[in-house]
């Protein structure tokens, strides 16, 4: 019960961070957008640091790394996708995505679910499916080159994800860190290579600083909730954040949610409870 709260958690903040981030990328080019959040993200995991503890171990530098490089390409793809609109499409194909990939590795690592996940998991991806499908003829229709972007997003939000949960179960926060350490590297290092490439418009800094803040703290439940629960399950729960997505842009942006996407998220709540009791 304690993973799947955490994992809920996650999603929240995964849901709110991607809206935050998605309006900051609107203002001006995504890198700029990235080059404050994932800082942030950095600096809210040190500070995290003397109270979770830290192991920086071989296991935790490497596979912390590679959750870094998968993080910096995450940032930027979700960003672009989700600037590029309409969220309340583009969000939940790239979950869908970042969730079958854990999926599936989590069985093929020896995982075993009951009844319930057997019920609860094809639920969860219906209702993802839902969710995304959009509004149907009035609803505004995402480009090919979004849905590309939004399933590169998907398969590097799984990385991450996957990446993090091989870290030793040991090592803290010390994989997020490492992490983020390399990801904001890789971020600072592509915006220097096009700065001129950029534009001249200003970044929402406090949007954008929130946004990486909000992704470190569903970063951090997600490596707690994959260590004390089936990564399978975790991911899947974690991946219902485009219901907060698409919450928040009805709610400010007024994008139009269909019938399908509420039946999409009412299904998300019964797969939810299915998870629960496994």
């Amino acid at each position: 019960m304690l993973a799947l709260l955490l994992a809920l958690g996650s999603s929240m903040a995964y849901g709110c961070a991607d809206f935050l981030g998605g309006l900051g990328a609107r203002k001006a080019h995504v890198l700029r957008t990235v080059m404050i959040a994932a800082p942030a993200s950095l600096v809210v995991e040190l500070l995290l640091w003397p109270v979770l503890g830290a192991s920086f171990g071989p296991g935790a530098l490497g596979w912390g790394a590679a959750s870094g490089v998968a993080s910096a390409a995450a940032f930027a793809l979700l960003y672009k996708t989700l600037a590029i609109g309409p969220m309340n499409v583009l969000s939940p194909v790239t979950a869908l995505v970042s969730a079958m990939l854990p999926v599936g590795v989590g069985l093929f690592q020896g995982e075993h679910l009951g009844w319930a996940g057997l019920v609860g998991l094809p639920l969860a991806l219906a209702a993802m499916m839902l969710v995304s499908a959009g509004g149907g003829a009035k609803s505004a229709r995402p480009s090919r080159m979004a849905i590309l972007l939004a399933f590169g997003a998907g398969a590097a939000i799984a990385l991450q994800l996957i990446f993090l949960h091989q870290a030793p179960s040991d090592s803290g926060v010390a994989p997020l860190i490492v992490g983020r350490a390399v990801s904001s590297a890789v971020t600072l290092t592509a915006a220097g290579l096009m700065f001129r490439r950029l534009g001249p418009e200003k970044p929402a800094y406090a949007m954008s600083a929130t946004a990486g803040v909000l992704d470190s703290v569903a970063n951090l439940l997600f490596l707690f909730a994959a260590r004390g629960g089936d990564l399978a399950v975790v991911a899947v729960i974690t991946a219902l954040y485009p219901a907060g997505t698409v919450l928040l842009a009805r709610s400010v942006l007024a994008e139009r949610i269909s019938r399908g996407q509420l039946v999409g998220l009412g299904a998300a709540a019964v797969a939810v409870s299915l998870l629960a009791s496994t």
